[in-house]
């Protein structure tokens, strides 16, 4: 015979929510970044053609571009990693999400250095957003560093009496 068992909710810890939300920052700065340079290179670069495609470190500009763009894959799956030893639901969801946006826009990336293709171009940009989206969500759902603790009461300037 066997007890049934009733699953305890796990509560995200103050030091994990502040973990996620740094992680997040730092991405959603390092998504930001990356399109500034795609922004850039694509108005200053030498683009790619059907016929000739370019190096990924053909520039100076795209060599930083690419090498962001691994550490930002790096930084993702960290941020999937920490999500899931946190246990926290929407922040898995949201994780989960924002790495695969941001391997397809590397995909896309590596698309558009083969053969300029303008969907590919627009791709990158439009999963970047996506990308930037997720992160910025996980910075509104955990909300501010401490803000449950200040929820609950303890502050002795709102007593009443």
């Amino acid at each position: 015979m066997s007890i049934p068992t009733v699953a305890t909710p796990v509560t995200l810890t103050p030091k994990a929510a502040n973990r996620i939300r740094m992680a997040s920052f730092g991405a959603l700065t390092m998504l930001v970044i990356q399109f500034v340079l795609g922004t850039a290179y694509s108005l200053y670069g030498t683009a790619p053609t059907s016929s000739k495609s370019v190096g990924m470190f053909s520039s100076p500009l795209l060599a930083i571009h690419v090498i962001l763009g691994i550490l930002l894959v790096i930084a993702a799956i960290m941020l999937v990693v920490r999500a899931i030893q946190a246990r926290h639901a929407p922040s898995i969801a949201t994780t989960v999400v924002g790495l695969l946006v941001i391997l397809g826009a590397f995909g896309a990336g590596s698309s558009f250095a083969q053969d300029g293709s303008n969907g590919a171009s627009l791709g990158m940009a439009l999963l970047a957003a996506v990308a930037m989206l997720c992160y910025a969500a996980n910075l509104v759902i955990l909300g501010k560093p401490g803000a449950s603790e200040r929820g609950s009461g303890q502050n002795s300037r709102h007593r009443n009496g």
